[in-house]
């Protein structure tokens, strides 16, 4: 699944709170690490946007009011499946288990 930068920093915030939650306008410090910023009304409007991409993907979920034409988005919680999918960007793996050899097929080879 690919993603933005943005929408991994989102993931990678969401995943560094305590609680798994984050406001909507820590966000905004995404930007603030850039050379030539966009202007601050383009700014929400790609925040929002990619808030709205995770959550159709399942991978957040957002709290806010809703109104009959447009949702307005103030917290961002990850899901599991978002929480996954900050661990494997961070580098994280699952465990696997080892493969069914032992020490006695081991030593044989050796010797051959």
């Amino acid at each position: 699944m690919r993603l933005s930068v943005l929408q991994r920093y989102i993931l990678l915030e969401c995943f560094n709170a305590k609680n798994g939650r984050i406001f909507r306008n820590s966000l905004v410090g995404f930007y603030a690490k850039t050379k030539n910023p966009p202007k601050r009304e383009l700014v929400v409007k790609i925040i929002t946007k990619s808030i709205e991409r995770l959550i159709r993907r399942n991978l957040a979920v957002g709290f806010g009011e809703i109104t009959s034409e447009k949702q307005f988005i103030k917290e961002i919680k990850i899901t599991v499946k978002g929480r996954a999918a900050a661990k494997k960007l961070l580098g994280e793996q699952m465990r696997i288990p080892l493969g069914t050899k032992t020490r006695k097929t081991l030593k044989h080879k050796k010797h051959n």
